[in-house]
């Protein structure tokens, strides 16, 4: 049993993912994964450094994570050229993830963190997709608290992803997370009951 989980920026997938691994189930999260694949000594490092530039190497040998989003924001070339270095092995070590969750814990519901999930073409890969969602200008708002950032910005950011009304209309389940905590965790615990979990 497996769901990818998505939503758009500062929607508050996060929660919804808690949410879900307190109730049992098991959480693959592909922002770690992303993480991992250009950890010090990693042959997917060597070739983002390779490509991009020595500098973004920090002294520990770690990746200037910020820098690198830096130099390929607003060139598609770049970004396109980062994608296909880090894509690959991140998606591959998902699916080697999730089946070998599943495989192990068959009884129980493995959770599949993608944010970029309907950008990136891998709806086909779940059962089914949940979108944790809010209305643009809740998004707004909380893209701007969150981060520190003014209106202008914000939208830069928003407007990198897909619109959130799109992948709504997508979703296969939606969890509608612009009112409270509480109204949040009752869509979360309702998908649970319907899908047999509890």
């Amino acid at each position: 049993m497996n769901i990818g989980l998505t939503g758009g920026i500062a929607c508050g997938k996060s929660t919804v993912a808690d949410m879900l691994v307190r109730r049992g189930a098991l959480l693959v999260d592909a922002d770690r994964i992303a993480r991992e694949v250009v950890m010090p000594g990693t042959p997917v490092l060597a070739q983002v450094i390779a490509r991009f530039g020595e500098d973004l190497l920090l002294p520990d040998g770690s990746l200037h994570r910020k820098m690198l989003g830096e130099r390929v924001f607003g060139n598609p070339e770049a970004l396109k050229d980062l994608e296909g270095l880090l894509h690959p092995p991140i998606r591959a070590a998902m699916r080697e993830r999730m089946q070998t969750l599943e495989a192990q814990h068959p009884d129980k519901l493995v959770v599949v963190d993608v944010p970029l999930l309907y950008e990136s073409g891998l709806q086909e890969q779940y059962e089914q997709v949940m979108v944790v969602y809010v209305p643009r200008a809740v998004q707004l708002q909380r893209l701007m608290k969150r981060d520190g950032i003014d209106e202008e910005a914000a939208v830069r950011r928003l407007q990198a992803q897909w619109d959130i009304e799109e992948k709504r209309r997508l979703a296969d389940v939606l969890i509608d997370n612009s009112g409270t905590l509480e109204e949040t965790e009752l869509q979360v615990q309702r998908f649970w009951d319907e899908r047999g979990l509890s």
